[in-house]
């Protein structure tokens, strides 16, 4: 799955030249705590909302009322930029975007081309979307994860003995926890048991919550 498939599309932006205010006031209607900042169709960078809090006038001003309007007249974007992000491209996969998103703490990421025009955005919530949709919740059917070690025809072998009893494969996925390597699967039935005897059988470990129950208890 790439970056490009997934991201956000309809962005909201601000350009260069745009008052402090008037990116505030986005910033307020859309609850963004950063928004991009354009010069044209190119990304320039972000605007971050404790800067925008720190260009606006404080509650405790003496300013007048008159004085304001006109100081805050002159206060642009483009002073308050911050050019130094991260970004990543259409064309990226999307787990190596999450990768930089979990690295480096990041809400989200700029997507642009690489003639560095913005054309999305990518999030923690697009990240889950893609989770649980690579797990296949959605097309239903059960679940179960083996213990294996690691070598291959692991995948297929498993893969050809859910093929062999006729069940639909939905999806599969690997995880490694404490040096333990976890295969997770999705067939399509309401009956694993079947399955699960057969694993057995070859010398697989069903691996369940309660190996880890200690854990978390």
């Amino acid at each position: 799955m790439y970056v490009g498939l997934k991201m956000i599309t309809d962005l909201v932006f601000v350009a260069k030249d745009a008052l402090i205010t008037e990116a505030n006031d986005l910033m307020e209607k859309h609850r963004l705590w950063m928004l991009p900042v354009v010069e044209g169709e190119k990304l320039l960078g972000y605007l971050q909302k404790e800067d925008v809090r720190t260009a606006l006038p404080s509650p405790a001003t003496t300013l007048s009322k008159y004085e304001l309007p006109e100081i805050m007249s002159h206060i642009t974007v483009e002073d308050f930029v911050l050019k130094d992000i991260i970004t990543v491209t259409p064309e990226m996969e999307i787990e190596s975007a999450a990768e930089i998103m979990a690295k480096h703490n990041l809400p989200g990421l700029a997507v642009v081309s690489p003639s560095g025009k913005l054309v999305g955005y990518i999030n923690r919530s697009v990240m889950l979307d893609v989770l649980v949709e690579e797990m296949g919740l959605h097309r239903g059917g059960s679940r179960f994860a083996i213990e294996f070690e690691d070598r291959p025809g692991v995948m297929a072998e498993v893969s050809g003995l859910i093929a062999d009893m006729g069940l639909n494969f939905v999806s599969a996925a690997s995880f490694c926890h404490d040096n333990i390597y976890i295969l997770v699967f999705r067939v399509q039935t309401a009956d694993l048991n079947p399955i699960l005897e057969e694993l057995k059988k070859r010398g697989y470990g069903i691996v369940g919550p309660e190996q880890f129950a200690d854990q978390w208890s």
